[in-house]
């Protein structure tokens, strides 16, 4: 787990060493398709999982498609915005960082458990003795990832509501201590774990744990509901590439090839989503500061 200590242009500068051994696929081929997945897990599992749906898109699209899975969450951000992936699957943060940035866009939201949103929680053990927010001043907590939206900017902004910190880099005066522990698995399990007091992360990280584990585990705050994540595409992709990629996706919602949504996040389907979904994600990232505000 990493102590949180560098600004947000530090952390997306840094991920471009992830991107060196990619440099070939920076080809601007028009029959080439080149796609970065968000690892939430295991990065080297996810590339081979994904493998089928690349084959159906390849065939959907009649042209070769290429993809890595991205190790970090700025990861996915700065491929789209230094053109080494033409799409994306993300996060709602990370997709309007890349929309400020880049001009990237979306084009399908994802459906999960039913619903194209979902919330986060601040999970702590029962055992804890820990009731409300306020009960967590001096105590430790884990995130996701410093550009997560259920990781973070959405458990942050509870506190926040509360009255009990004012901005972002305020934070670590009301915690003992801050940790991004790179996934939702890592961080539901240092709750349980004894290693951390509480965790802010998605609502479906509960899953995560065993049967057993859960029974010692509870959640108590909740956020708004946030928009699910999105497949994301470059600002100047070709608009008949994009046309006939979303009738590909969508085309995954019934039918025989309905069983390749089980590789991709194991999503029920996905919806058609335009910025405008996304506005209140947008503004409480300018209020956080991970945008600049606007005059």
């Amino acid at each position: 787990m990493i102590k949180i200590a560098c600004h947000l242009f530090l952390l997306l500068a840094s991920s471009l060493t992830a991107f060196m051994h990619w440099a070939t696929a920076s080809e601007t081929t028009t029959n080439t398709l080149k796609v970065v997945f968000i690892a939430y897990e295991n990065p080297e599992q996810l590339v081979e999982e994904v493998g089928p749906v690349v084959h159906y898109l390849e065939k959907e699209l009649r042209m070769r498609v290429k993809h890595f899975v991205a190790t970090d969450y700025a990861g996915v951000v700065e491929a789209l915005r230094n053109q080494n992936a033409d799409m994306g699957f993300m996060g709602p943060l990370q997709y309007v960082i890349a929309h400020d940035q880049a001009g990237a866009y979306p084009i399908l939201g994802e459906v999960y458990k039913g619903k194209p949103t979902y919330v986060s929680r601040i999970f702590v053990r029962k055992d804890s003795g820990i009731k409300k927010l306020a009960d967590l001043r001096g105590k430790s907590i884990a995130f996701v990832d410093p550009i997560s939206s259920s990781g973070y900017m959405y458990p942050l902004n509870l506190f926040k509501q509360a009255g009990l910190i004012k901005q972002r880099d305020k934070a670590e005066e009301f915690f003992k201590k801050i940790y991004f522990a790179g996934g939702d698995q890592q961080a539901i399990s240092a709750v349980y774990n004894r290693f951390v007091d509480a965790a802010g992360i998605g609502q479906y990280s509960f899953n995560l744990l065993r049967p057993e584990q859960r029974d010692q585990v509870t959640y108590i705050a909740e956020s708004a509901p946030i928009p699910s994540h999105c497949v994301v595409v470059r600002k100047d992709l070709d608009p008949r590439t994009v046309a006939r990629l979303k009738q590909a996706m969508l085309a995954l919602n019934s039918g025989a090839n309905r069983k390749l949504l089980q590789y991709l996040y194991s999503v029920d389907g996905y919806i058609e989503v335009s910025h405008k979904d996304y506005a209140d994600v947008e503004e409480i990232a300018r209020t956080y500061g991970f945008l600049k505000k606007k005059r």
